[in-house]
């Protein structure tokens, strides 16, 4: 018992370190390659220049976008409302959380073009942090960037691990779709279900689960086959 909440505690301990779920939107040294990197705050007069690759933190992850200039920002995030209605001035409005959920739940998206204060959304913002993190990829060039995003406004199939926000901008800065936090997740998750007392802890979890609802179908199928399944795959 004390192993599996110690078991419980070190895994949380290693969500919580995420740069998924953790944001420190603090002044950065630029690296020894010379990396355009700069932190601005919401308020502050910004100074940036088309095809820059923007970050600003949300609550459970980052968001990005790319800069097309007059205060303009293209980005890829879920949306309902174009399942919804056709009216492009209800489309238009901010998204709120609600749209940008049901919009995953459906993996319905569009690259939309936002000003900057709605893409921002009273956060600060972080300018080319990922050149530093992708050195083995030279970026192209801004205009060149620019174009590539504005070449993929509209609507756009959504996966939250396969085809994200951040897939779409170091497509469009790199040339190839990658997302660091997809990648830190599937590292959590494959850590979990190797540690065998994954296992022991989701039966245990299954049993306090049988006595609150009853032995049934709908209780003891779920606990045996998610138990076998981390078992044979740890």
């Amino acid at each position: 018992m004390l192993d599996s909440l110690t078991f419980l505690v070190e895994k949380l301990s290693l969500l919580s370190n995420f740069k998924l779920f953790e944001f420190k939107w603090t002044d950065r040294k630029r690296n020894e390659a010379g990396c355009k990197e700069r932190t601005m705050h919401s308020h502050a007069p910004l100074s940036l220049q088309r095809g820059d690759l923007l970050e600003v933190p949300r609550t459970l992850f980052t968001h990005f976008g790319i800069y097309l200039g007059d205060n303009k920002v293209a980005h890829l995030i879920p949306d309902i409302m174009p399942v919804l209605t056709n009216d492009t001035m209800i489309i238009k409005t901010v998204i709120t959380n609600k749209r940008l959920i049901m919009g995953c739940l459906y993996k319905c998206a569009t690259v939309r073009v936002d000003t900057l204060e709605d893409f921002v959304y009273g956060s600060n913002i972080l300018v080319n942090h990922m050149d530093r993190k992708c050195k083995a990829q030279q970026p192209f060039p801004n205009e060149e960037v620019a174009e590539r995003a504005e070449q993929l406004v509209g609507a756009i199939p959504y996966s939250l691990l396969w085809n994200n926000c951040e897939h779409f901008v170091t497509y469009c800065r790199y040339g190839s779709a990658k997302s660091q936090q997809t990648e830190m997740f599937c590292e959590c998750l494959k850590s979990i279900i190797q540690d065998q007392r994954s296992v022991f802890l989701s039966v245990l979890l299954g049993m306090i689960y049988i006595v609150c609802f009853g032995l049934a179908p709908s209780t003891t199928l779920p606990t045996t086959l998610i138990s076998f399944t981390l078992w044979m795959a740890g």
